[in-house]
């Protein structure tokens, strides 16, 4: 059972479809039949048990905390089959995640959640005012600025830690 990345432009229409439809058993979210919330990812890994079991996604992307332009790694979509969980998938996926964060530009990974493996994992959360469009149904929507938000979490991969009293500009979406 090995960790698989695939890169965006790579995901064939059989994989897309494989992962919408897990993450359509595994979240009351409605995902319309996507393959992704809200916006197209970076890249993705996978594991496979006969189809694939285990999803991960990652969105490489810049972001402005206070005055300053960084690039983060947004993970998102994370989901295990229900009849595969309680085996560490997701802690695996979450791992390959990371490890492709540290070598990219992002100098931080972010993400929405409150799964036990997130901490574990040296996750922490933050709590900065935060500026995101709305793209629900994969439709542009309200701006929201200076929300806070529940869940957010950072890990510092870069050589700076993250400032948790500045605000943060998704420039975009939720990821």
């Amino acid at each position: 059972m090995t960790v698989e990345t695939i890169p965006e432009h790579l995901l064939t229409n059989d994989d897309e479809a494989t992962v919408a439809a897990l993450l359509a058993r595994c979240f009351d979210t409605d995902f319309g039949g996507r393959s992704f919330f809200q916006t197209r990812h970076s890249w993705r890994h996978v594991i496979r048990q006969g189809g694939i079991t285990a999803h991960i996604a990652v969105q490489l992307r810049a972001v402005r905390l206070g005055g300053q332009l960084l690039t983060i790694a947004g993970i998102a979509d994370v989901a295990t089959d229900p009849d595969h969980r309680g085996q560490g998938l997701a802690a695996r996926l979450l791992q390959a995640a990371i490890a492709a964060a540290r070598q990219s530009t992002a100098q931080h990974v972010l993400l929405f959640g409150t799964a036990r493996l997130y901490p574990a994992a040296g996750f922490r959360p933050i709590s900065n005012p935060l500026t995101y469009l709305d793209l629900t149904g994969a439709r542009s929507g309200d701006l929201h600025r200076d929300r806070r938000v529940k869940h957010l979490q950072v890990l510092d991969i870069g050589p700076e830690p993250w400032d948790d009293t500045k605000p943060l500009d998704l420039l975009g979406g939720l990821f």
